[in-house]
């Protein structure tokens, strides 16, 4: 392994996935509680049985810039992240706790702002924000504000990336690349043609609904790395194939744009207030339809199905006919965006 990190190795591609394997996760020795999931699962939380209850741990970094975005805030994000976390395993989030690190100098204003931010969305979920620590460090030591939060929920069945089955399909809840293309314009000042706003939201009322249809095998929120670092996630979890329908993703109009000015391919692209889903076959549609009827869930669409062939592959059907393997991204090409 090389001696210094990278930007790469926080992105969620497989820059990070091989930072954790080679010294996280070796250089623990206690990774999960009775029988619960840990580390080694590497899934969005943890699980530890108590009480007869599965008790769902989450925990997570925010460094997003900038800070206020078009759609939300490093507040904001902080808690929808922590609550989607949390959802995509099947778990009612109920607590968050948040640790803020600030730089000497940092408006008390645009504080005010995040933390009105985090009370809006707590409140809107029902969830309490039960411990925090706050610290502030000497001037140009960070960069502004970071958030790191934990959160926990409790699930009547646990949803795990590996629970993939032959025959599911494969649904995402709506348009991608939204959240990171609109932080781009905003850092770089480009007009793609209209305002593009962070799709930045919590998931779990959405993800209720589907939950009670049932056929939900497994859920990933694709954040860093993307749908890509999603579907590679399920497939190599599962030992699964999958292929996916390129034409069927939706996809704005505005990000096909801007995807296409700069190079960077949307289905690497961080989302904010997504899920993709893999789900028995037999109750695809019902659950399209349910997600159709959410405020979130307008644009879902199926996209592909897992298959028994190409295991641990994530195939793509091209808008041309042919085929192409979707490579987990070796990082973010956007950095600073979750």
């Amino acid at each position: 392994m090389k001696n210094l990190i990278t930007l790469a190795e926080g992105a969620g591609g497989k820059a990070m996935n091989k930072l954790i394997a080679e010294i996280i996760l070796k250089g623990i020795t206690k990774k999960k509680v009775s029988g619960g999931t840990g580390l080694d699962e590497m899934d969005d939380g943890a699980v530890i049985p108590f009480c007869g209850k599965n008790l769902v741990i989450t925990t997570d970094g925010h460094t997003v810039y900038p800070i206020f975005f078009r759609g939300g805030d490093i507040g904001k994000i902080s808690v929808c992240g922590t609550m989607n976390d949390l959802a995509v395993m099947g778990a009612k989030p109920l607590a968050i706790t948040s640790s803020v690190i600030m730089e000497e100098g940092f408006s008390m204003e645009d504080f005010k702002k995040i933390i009105h931010s985090m009370n809006l969305e707590l409140k809107k979920n029902n969830v309490a924000l039960v411990a925090g620590d706050t610290k502030v460090m000497e001037n140009g030591s960070l960069d502004k504000i970071v958030i790191a939060t934990a959160g926990i929920g409790i699930a009547k069945k646990v949803i795990t990336d590996s629970g993939l089955k032959i025959g599911d399909k494969i649904l995402v809840s709506g348009t991608i690349g939204d959240h990171g293309f609109s932080l781009l314009s905003q850092r770089k000042g480009i007009d793609f043609g209209t305002k593009l706003s962070s799709d930045c939201a919590s998931v779990w009322p959405m993800v209720e609904k589907v939950l009670k249809v049932g056929g939900i095998n497994a859920m990933k929120d694709p954040t860093r790395g993307g749908l890509a670092a999603a579907l590679n996630e399920f497939s190599q979890k599962s030992k699964l194939g999958i292929t996916i329908n390129e034409e069927k993703i939706p996809i704005r109009r505005e990000v096909k744009a801007a995807s296409e000015m700069l190079g960077i391919d949307p289905l690497i692209v961080s989302n904010e207030g997504k899920v993709v889903f893999s789900v028995d076959g037999k109750k695809a549609e019902k659950i399209l339809q349910t997600l159709k009827r959410t405020k979130l869930g307008k644009n879902a669409a199926i996209i592909g199905e897992v298959t028994k062939e190409n295991r641990g592959i994530v195939l793509v059907k091209t808008s041309v006919g042919g085929k192409r393997i979707m490579e987990m991204p070796l990082g973010d090409p956007l950095p600073r965006v979750c």
